[in-house]
């Protein structure tokens, strides 16, 4: 049996993949989907994300966004999704449409997955020089994205404030809802009767007891107090260092939801303003999700005046119809942070023991590349993730 340790996107994800193969795995987590899967904006977008010293990650981002289609496909067939469409609705990956595509019909409905493309906007004129660099590199990359004008951008959405000087349009990238997913995970794996563990993990079982031995399990804070296992795939995101030796680090984001009525943008919209970066992520129920600082504050989840101020600040100058919406909710999270900011995923070295951790602001986008790193599907970039590697420069 597989016991994997995190109930966040990416765990739930690699459980699952782990019993559509048919493999014995149980979940371990104290109350699952409520940690930074709970407060990401759920973008899937590594073209506009990209930056010049993380080639690694935007091939690893590009991979897993080629997945999302068909496993937000099966993800909705298997949590019942497309039941919950009505009657003669599409179902399951193998209708006919599959692979065209997250915005074809059924696909990803349940989970508000659309792939309308990420904007990115520049506020003043240090913004927009710094863009037009930007352009430039994703040019040398060969990456599909649009240089446009201001008032090019003001006709792709109209509620962008007229000092918008210009922007990029990264049109292949995606977006989903992130508690959608989550709670589907957990449809799905009750569907296919995973058993859910809700205790904390306080420690990892070692063969005689010894320290470094193989792992045979995990000791827990419940009842039972520790559970036997043939391989511990540790998934607990910026915890996973307190179970086992792994560079992994809180990175602190806080996030606000603001609701309104009508959807006020119709595609993501990224923006610098004045050298500080905001996004915008609109949700098909009229929901915008603005964020995210970024804090290297230990596990710190407080959520602050000056944070949201500045989310709010930023994101006003570039969106000026975000003041008159309501607030929904407010959120700290905290993500997984590693060094060369690449996650750790698979085999640790030390038998029965496996990584799926240090997705930092990535875990929505890479959870379907995880799972397949981990069931031995993707082998060329599994090497970019190995845990071995932090062995190597020790």
């Amino acid at each position: 049996m597989d016991v994997i340790v995190g109930g966040g996107v990416v765990g739930l994800s690699v459980a699952w993949r782990m019993a559509r193969e048919g493999r014995q795995v149980t979940v371990v987590d104290p109350a699952p989907g409520t940690g930074a899967s709970h407060a990401a904006a759920g973008m899937l977008a590594p073209v506009s994300e990209v930056t010049y010293t993380e080639a690694p990650l935007l091939r690893l981002g590009m991979a897993s966004l080629r997945r999302w289609p068909a496993f937000a496909a099966e993800l909705s067939a298997d949590a019942g999704l497309d039941e919950a469409a009505g009657p003669g609705a599409e179902q399951g990956p193998n209708r006919p449409d599959a692979g065209q595509g997250p915005n074809r019909p059924g696909a990803g409905r349940g989970l508000d997955l659309r792939s309308d493309g990420t904007l990115d906007v520049a506020f003043g004129a240090d913004d927009l020089a710094a863009l037009d660099e930007l352009a430039a590199f994703m040019d040398k990359l060969g990456l599909p994205v649009e240089r446009l004008t201001g008032r090019e951008c003001r006709r792709l959405e109209p509620m962008l404030a007229p000092s918008v000087r210009g922007g990029l349009l990264a049109a292949g990238d995606a977006w989903v809802d992130p508690r959608r997913v989550t709670a589907a995970l957990l449809a799905a794996l009750e569907r296919r009767g995973v058993p859910l563990v809700r205790a904390r993990a306080t420690g990892l079982l070692r063969e005689g007891g010894r320290e470094g031995g193989a792992v045979t399990g995990v000791r827990l804070d419940g009842d039972p107090a520790e559970l036997r296992a043939e391989r511990v795939v540790v998934a607990a995101g910026a915890w996973s260092a307190e179970l086992a030796e792994v560079p992994v680090r809180p990175v602190k984001g806080q996030i606000m939801r603001l609701r309104s009525p009508q959807p006020l943008l119709g595609r993501c919209v990224r923006g610098t303003v004045h050298g500080s970066y905001v996004y915008l992520v609109p949700r098909g129920d009229g929901e915008l999700v603005v964020g995210a600082t970024q804090e290297e504050l230990g596990f710190d989840t407080r959520v602050t005046a000056g944070g949201l101020y500045e989310l709010l600040r930023d994101a006003r100058e570039l969106v000026p119809g975000v003041t008159e919406l309501e607030v929904a909710d407010v959120v700290a999270g905290l993500r997984p942070g590693t060094p060369d900011n690449l996650p750790v995923i698979g085999p640790s070295g030390t038998p029965g023991l496996a990584f799926a951790t240090g997705h930092h602001r990535g875990g929505v986008l890479l959870a379907p590349l995880t799972t397949a790193i981990l069931l031995g599907e993707e082998s060329e970039l599994a090497a970019l993730c190995t845990p071995e590697r932090f062995r190597e420069i020790s």
